[in-house]
């Protein structure tokens, strides 16, 4: 364990160590419903359609890493280049007597640790594609008037996710309501509208939509 520590916490390993804790951190925030899992993915569509290819959505598609949420991309390019910094790290650079030459040299570890890192991820998203297809919709309409339950803390007109039993592996969809509403976790919800922009859909509670 020792050993462990003292490779992942090393430079340039602590890099990589620090991005993957705010990585996992990040998971168990959305495992909560408080952040959606595509939170950096903005009109970012599954197959990067209606998208200028510029900003990181943008590179990533380029790089063939598109069609999943830019969020798991990072965070498997992230694990890729941990995992090769940390063995570069334990089996070479700790028994260097590199002094200050092992900043530039540690740079030069992180930059090529990347590169096995991108081919590696994309082969993983290949088959991941599908499921966030299938996510993204049975057409979107074919929704509309079905029965959610909210999944996040809450629902705002910015934010807000819910689950759908399709009598498959069931859907996580992005839905949007006013605040004021006061959707919590649990609650049942309408799909009345698909918001194309956003790719997600406002809603009404299930009650109002029968006009209780």
């Amino acid at each position: 364990m020792e050993i462990f520590l003292q490779s992942a916490l090393a430079f340039p390993t602590a890099l990589f160590s620090f991005l993957l804790s705010v990585a996992i951190l990040y998971w168990l925030v959305a495992a909560l419903g408080i952040l959606d899992v595509d939170v950096l993915d903005g009109d970012f569509g599954p197959d990067g359609e209606g998208l200028e290819l510029e900003g990181l959505a943008g590179l990533l598609l380029k790089l063939g890493l598109g069609g999943v949420p830019v969020t798991l991309v990072l965070t498997l390019l992230v694990f890729f280049a941990w995992f090769a910094s940390y063995f570069i790290e334990l089996l070479l650079l700790r028994h260097l007597p590199l002094g200050w030459l092992r900043y530039p040299l540690g740079l030069a570890v992180a930059a090529g640790a990347l590169l096995p890192a991108v081919p590696l991820t994309a082969v993983l998203c290949r088959p991941l594609r599908r499921l966030f297809r299938k996510v993204e919709a049975p057409t979107a309409r074919s929704l509309l008037g079905q029965v959610a339950r909210v999944r996040s803390g809450t629902v705002t007109a910015q934010f807000g996710e819910a689950d759908l039993d399709d009598l498959g592996a069931g859907l996580i969809l992005r839905v949007r309501a006013d605040a004021v509403q006061g959707f919590k976790r649990g609650d049942r919800v309408v799909l009345l509208q698909y918001l194309e922009g956003e790719h997600a859909y406002r809603v009404v509670s299930e009650d109002e939509f029968k006009g209780l």
